[in-house]
Formats: C-alpha cells, sequence, structure tokens
C-alpha cells in the first residue's frame, strides 16, 4: 500500500509522500467500517478463555466437536517454544494458562504422548505441577473433580446478605470481579460436577495427589493481612457446612437475582466472557435449562464471542465495539476533510449507543448522578466507563456537530460525577480501593478492585479540558495534582489497561497539553526525557508485557506500531513535532510491514489486570499508527507545533 516496502528517508520524504501514504491507510481503515458507521476489531487474549470455552462444553455435555476442533488448533499454534502457554506473545510460561490449555487439548482428544502434550506437560510439572494455578483455575478444576473443594478458597454464598459497612462485600469489588463472582459464589455453595462425558482428567499433571495436598492456600503477599485472612479462611471451613438453610436459600435467590438482572440479553452478564459463563453454569446448576431464558439467551451471549471460522477459531474476552469506533473514529478526523464524514457516520452510531436511563452499579457511591456514559461493548448498561465516554465525548465534541451537543453535556455531567476523592478516576467506580482486600486468598490474581489510575485520569481531564474547563475548576484542580503526585521517578506514569509507561505518560502528557501546562516545565521535561530514553535503534518503541514487574520496567523484545503511535503522539502533544525521533518513529511507522490501512503486530500492546490478563486489541495496529501519522503531517504544516485536542 502507498510507500509500503520503500526504504523511506524522512528528512528527503515529502509532504506528498506522506499524505498519499495516510490516504491509503486511511482508506483501508474506512474498508473496515460497517456499514452502520461502527468499527469492530478482534480483541485476543491468552490461551485461557477459548480453553474455557472447550471446558463449557464438557462441563454442560454440549459439545460441538466442529468447534471444539477448531478452538484447539489456535491453542496448539500459540503454545511457545518453551513447552507451556504464556499471557502474552512471547512471554513466559504460565502454569495456569498452561494447565488451562493442556486439560482443554486433552478434552479436544490430543493424546498426551504428543510431542506438543509431553512438552507442555514437563513444563508444567517443573513448575510445581497443576497444585500450583492460581485460585480461578483451581475452581474449574474443583468443578471437575480434579482438585477437592478445600483446593479453593471458602466463599459462602452468605456474602450476598452482608451490609454495606461489613468488610468484604461484592459492592466494594470492582465490577468484573461483582459479576464473575456472584455467579461463582453459587458454584461454590452447591459444589457440581461438571457432566464430563468423556470422564477427562489430568492427574498426571499433579506433583502430589491433590487429596493429600494442605498448602493450597498462602500468603504469597508476605503481609499480616494475609496471613489473617488465611486464619479467617480456616475458621470459614470448619463453619460454612453450619450456617442455617434458610439464610442460604436467600442468599442464593439474592445471588440469582442480582446476575439475573444484569444479564443483559446477548451481550451478556457484565458482558465479559468468566462472568457470562458462571452465570449460565450457576443456572444449570440450580436446574434451570434452555427452557428458560436466562439460560438459552446466556449461551448464544457465550457464542457471539467466538471469532469468524478461518481454519481456527477463539473465545474473545468480550467484544470492543465503543471503544474501537472512538479511536478509529479520532484517527479518521485526525486522517483529514476528506475521512470527516467517516468519522461521523461512527459518531452517529455512538449517539445511539448512550446509556441515559440505567443507573448502574456506580449508582452506589454517586445516588443523585444522572447516567451519562458509554460502555466498552455493544450493549452493558449497568457498566459504563469513563475511559470510553471520554473517548467518544473528545470525538464528538472535536466534529463541532450540534446534534452531539446534549450527549457531551450529558457525558461531562457524568464524568465529573465519577472523580474520587483523591483527584483521580478509576474505570468504573467511585473509590473502589478496599486494598485490604487484595489480602483475601481469593485475590490471589490481584485485580479485584478497580481504584483510580494514571491513564483513565488523565483522559477524563483531556475531555473536560477539552470542552473550556481549566484548573480554576474544582475537579480539574484536584485531577492535575492527582497526576502530578503519580508522576513516576523516571518521569513517566503508568499505564493501566496499555502497555505500559509508553502508553501512561502518553495520556498524560495529552492531558497537560490540553490543561495549558507549561511544555518547559521541568516535571513534562523528565516526561520527554524518559520517552526519548526508550527509543529504539529501528526509530520505534515498544514495551513488553513484563514491564508490570519492576525488576523488568525497561523490558523490549521488538518496536511495535501501536507503541511507537503513542511515543510520537505524546512528544508532539508537547511541542516536540521537530524533534529528530519523532521524525524517526514516523520514519518507522511509514516503513513497518502493513497492508492497507493494518501493520502487522502480534505483540500484545494492552492489559485486562497487569500480571494476570493481557490483551492484543487487532485495532491498534491500525488506528494509531494512522493517527500519528496523520498529526505529524498536520503539525508540521502548522505554525503552533501544537495540537488543541485532548488525544
Amino acid at each position: 500500500m502507498g510507500l509500503q516496502g520503500t526504504n523511506i528517508d524522512m528528512t528527503a520524504a515529502t509532504q506528498k509522500d506522506l499524505e498519499i501514504f495516510i490516504n491509503s491507510a486511511a482508506m483501508g481503515l474506512k474498508d473496515r467500517q460497517k456499514s452502520d458507521g461502527h468499527w469492530l476489531f478482534e480483541l485476543e487474549a491468552d490461551a485461557t478463555i477459548p480453553a474455557e470455552y472447550i471446558f463449557f462444553m464438557h462441563y454442560m455435555d454440549e459439545i460441538d466437536t466442529t468447534l471444539q476442533d477448531k478452538l484447539a488448533v489456535y491453542i496448539r499454534r500459540i503454545q511457545e517454544d518453551h513447552g507451556g502457554w504464556p499471557l502474552f506473545h512471547k512471554g513466559d510460561m504460565d502454569i495456569s494458562a498452561s494447565v488451562k490449555a493442556y486439560y482443554a487439548l486433552k478434552m479436544a482428544g490430543d493424546d498426551i504422548d504428543a510431542p506438543h502434550m509431553v512438552r507442555a506437560r514437563e513444563r508444567i510439572l517443573a513448575a510445581g505441577g497443576a497444585e500450583r494455578t492460581n485460585v480461578f483455575t483451581r475452581y474449574a478444576l474443583a468443578l471437575f473433580g480434579q482438585v477437592p473443594w478445600k483446593a479453593v478458597p471458602v466463599m459462602p454464598v452468605e456474602l450476598m446478605l452482608m451490609p454495606d459497612w461489613f468488610p468484604v462485600t461484592i459492592w466494594k469489588m470492582s465490577y468484573w470481579s461483582r459479576t464473575v463472582v456472584t455467579p461463582l459464589l453459587v458454584l461454590a455453595t452447591l459444589k457440581p460436577v461438571a457432566r464430563n462425558p468423556h470422564k477427562v482428567d489430568i492427574a498426571e499433571l499433579f506433583v502430589s495427589d491433590p487429596e493429600t495436598i494442605t498448602d493450597y492456600h498462602k500468603n504469597t503477599t508476605g503481609k499480616w493481612l494475609g496471613d489473617f485472612f488465611i486464619g479467617l479462611d480456616k475458621v470459614l471451613r470448619v463453619c460454612e457446612p453450619r450456617f442455617p438453610k434458610r439464610s442460604r436459600q436467600k442468599a442464593i435467590d439474592k445471588a440469582v437475582e442480582f446476575f439475573s438482572e444484569r444479564m443483559n440479553g446477548e451481550d451478556g452478564l457484565g458482558a465479559i466472557f468468566p462472568a457470562m459463563v458462571n452465570a449460565v453454569m450457576a443456572l444449570d446448576a440450580l436446574g434451570f435449562d434452555d427452557r428458560d431464558e436466562r439460560v438459552s439467551v446466556g449461551k448464544a451471549a457465550l457464542k457471539k464471542l467466538l471469532t469468524d471460522d478461518q481454519g481456527e477459531i477463539y473465545c474473545q474476552p468480550c467484544l470492543s465495539p465503543i471503544w474501537d469506533t472512538g479511536l478509529a473514529a479520532h484517527a479518521m478526523m485526525e486522517a483529514g476533510a476528506e475521512n470527516e464524514a467517516s468519522a461521523k457516520a461512527g459518531c452517529d452510531w455512538l449517539l445511539e449507543r448512550q446509556i441515559l436511563d440505567v443507573k448502574g452499579d456506580w449508582i452506589k457511591k454517586a445516588p443523585d448522578l444522572r447516567p451519562g456514559g458509554w460502555a466498552f461493548q455493544y450493549w452493558n448498561d449497568h457498566y459504563p466507563d469513563v475511559d470510553d465516554t471520554a473517548v467518544v465525548g473528545m470525538i464528538m465534541h472535536r466534529t463541532g456537530d450540534p446534534r452531539y451537543k446534549e450527549a457531551i453535556a450529558r457525558a461531562e455531567e457524568w464524568i465529573i460525577g465519577m472523580q474520587s476523592s483523591n483527584g483521580g478516576w478509576g474505570a468504573f467506580d467511585i473509590d473502589n480501593d478496599a486494598d485490604y482486600l487484595n489480602y483475601v486468598p481469593f485475590a490471589d490474581h490481584g485485580a479485584l478492585l478497580d481504584p483510580p489510575t494514571e491513564d483513565v485520569s488523565a483522559r477524563c481531564l483531556s475531555f473536560l479540558a477539552q470542552l473550556g474547563h481549566d484548573t480554576s475548576h474544582p475537579t480539574i484542580a484536584k485531577g492535575l495534582k492527582y497526576l502530578k503526585d503519580t508522576q513516576e521517578a523516571d518521569g513517566s506514569w503508568y499505564g493501566r489497561w496499555g502497555t505500559n509507561y509508553i502508553y501512561g505518560t502518553w495520556s498524560v502528557l495529552c492531558a497537560l497539553n490540553v490543561l495549558g501546562e507549561d511544555h518547559h516545565s521541568p516535571y513534562i521535561r523528565k516526561a520527554v526525557e524518559f520517552i526519548l530514553s526508550r527509543q529504539n535503534e529501528d526509530g520505534g518503541w515498544g514495551e513488553d508485557g513484563a514491564s508490570y514487574y519492576d525488576e523488568c520496567r525497561a523490558e523490549c523484545k521488538e518496536s511495535t506500531p501501536s507503541q511507537t503511535a503513542w511515543a510520537v503522539l505524546g512528544l508532539m502533544a508537547v511541542g516536540e513535532v521537530d524533534n529528530p525521533a519523532v521524525m524517526r518513529g514516523i520514519h518507522y511507522l511509514m516503513n513497518a510491514k502493513n497492508e492497507a490501512g493494518k501493520w502487522e503486530e502480534p505483540w500484545f500492546t494492552a492489559v485486562g489486570f497487569p500480571r494476570v490478563f493481557y490483551l492484543r486489541y487487532h485495532g491498534y495496529s491500525s488506528y494509531f499508527p494512522i493517527w500519528a501519522l496523520a498529526r505529524y503531517k498536520n503539525l508540521s504544516q502548522s505554525n503552533s507545533k501544537i495540537t488543541q485536542f485532548g488525544m
């Protein structure tokens, strides 16, 4: 496409060359737009989600062998050379993902003596065996009778009856934990056994007999709170069987009421796979079958997460149309007037998706706040998020179309009302920061909460500043202080939802620019120096998923188009358009392998939960490079060299 395949020297390339390249790439992105105006790209995680889909079919004894075979093709393909399955492309072996992948392949009929199964088994055993998997994996194994129920923490369903003041309630958990845990409480109480028609087991993956293991629960935090909660778990294990039957049934009924209200049609409970599959299994354990609409529609919702049949299939953790459409529309607006109609078509589609009538779970902390946000998925009315809302609000405002005025105002009101007390914003809830919950045995994945984060907070400030608010507004003043307080010692900002410090620093620099902060101030110069220090020899930027571990902060296996785009956009946001590093980044993007507006990027450059669950947005390698290239062209032709927009 365009100049792809040529060795472009940006010192010699003309603006015409750049314009041709951008137009060609934008046309490719436009070709991926749906007829109703929205974009949807695949969202890929690790092997656990497709493996769990196979588990579900065997749990229910509803095995689609054709689908299972194609899921197995995908799982085999992403096995790494080390023999296990990682959490992201070219990552280290993760024992939980590897056990799930191995078990799913065995269910699918793979011979345990096949070379790929032997390699996987050897790696799993060398890492301590299936008994060393995380809590969520052990719950799955307990449902299939592979470990006793003592292998998982006690999670009494009576948790549903606890008042708000109680230290542990579902309302103190994040939205994703809330929706996953509530049906899981039912399963943990009823302790059903999977049908498992072929009686597939994985006894060969355990170093010790699962029945004899006494140390399933360990205090990996090293803190006294961890010891306390492990002790509490032992007490509950003795008491829980003696809980009154009447209150137990009342709690089960309340759990079912909670997740039934939020099952969300064919978009599913919380619109995320783990919650959706738990809800169907919980209903099944309670005796409901396909004659109950919640069961039949719940199964249909799961099928909508499967990718198109291309010889292999994987199951996505969720769908990302709002996010994809908002970001793609930003790229199209940046790419020139001839693409504005495409961006507005995206905005028109988004306009119909704003949540204006449903007061979601966030209402617990803001009872008088009017709804006005957007979700991440097609529909997820109980769980809009401020990140999507800010992105959508900014692109609608940028178009200048008066038809979006009321939608923008409602989004503005909602985002202001969702600010946490420390000045930052979490993604879905206010002050969802009960840190002590990270010490309960159930929280060994470290993703139970949704506290304020730098990247989300920056996006909210960018939106409000683009609307004209400045530091005289108390919301802005508190938010800016939060960002200044959370800057890392090396000048960067942490990236909670994108990998990692490049993403966080880009997000914050965009906000600081539109807020009118002095680009020459020491803290901004320090951030610029951080980005410059991470540029690779090829002119690009990259950051590995392992960077979420302190000892691997600077780890980078390869430059990526999306992370290069973020770095370039971050630098340009604070006036560095003429910096040679930016030119080298543009050079990298124009020479990186791409076709029809989509760059090749097998790397995972986003996260669901740092260190635990990583994501590959297939759209990131399409709209972000276009956005960066177009902004470079626009600013290099401008006298001010500064963008006026929040992103």
